[in-house]
């Protein structure tokens, strides 16, 4: 199957339906040129809206991370876009998201990535990812897992999701902004 058509099967995807509070709205991007791959949690409401990944300040937040533009960062054969789960999942009653759905990594995660041949560092921005894709090789913590992001390199590079809550946390961890970012960007630079 090409990937347009599986992009095509995924967005028409009804899986988890009866559990999302605003409806299916898959959102993800990828082309097989795409060199760096960004898996993230979920679409937020925002993103659900528009349809477009990322399009929300946390978005706006991790761009500033990666230095890098709008263009480019919407330039799926540069960079190729995957949730963990790829609808709004709805929202928790003392504030925040839902965590991503689960139905949604096993059922399409292995297909999307045959397609992405050319990728060679992908973000796992946020525990969900982390946990998902890194396993018994994860910290106990979030930062425990981010701080031994040289572990995980050339080919993973593990982040916080970039949300408001993260300004406290980068505070409180100087080290993410002095030495992991300069790496990151780096990377970036070099393969968009």
């Amino acid at each position: 199957m090409a990937l347009a058509d599986l992009l095509g099967e995924v967005r028409q995807c009804r899986i988890c339906e009866a559990d999302l509070p605003l409806g299916p709205r898959p959102v993800l991007r990828a082309a097989p040129g795409a060199r760096l791959l960004i898996i993230g949690q979920a679409p937020g409401t925002k993103v659900h809206a528009s349809g477009v990944p990322w399009n929300d300040a946390s978005g706006d937040r991790l761009r500033d991370w990666l230095r890098i533009d709008r263009e480019k960062f919407y330039d799926a054969g540069q960079v190729a876009i995957m949730p963990m789960g790829f609808c709004y999942p709805g929202r928790l009653a003392r504030g925040g998201d839902l965590p991503p759905r689960k139905e949604c990594a096993p059922q399409w995660h292995e297909r999307v990535l045959a397609h992405l041949p050319a990728v060679t560092l992908t973000l796992l921005v946020g525990q969900y990812a982390q946990a998902y894709y890194l396993g018994r090789r994860r910290k106990k913590t979030l930062t425990e897992t981010v701080a031994a992001w040289r572990d995980y390199l050339p080919e993973i590079l593990p982040t916080p999701h970039p949300s408001w809550r993260t300004t406290g946390w980068q505070t409180r961890n100087p080290w993410f902004d002095k030495d992991l970012l300069p790496v990151l960007r780096a990377r970036v630079r070099a393969l968009v």
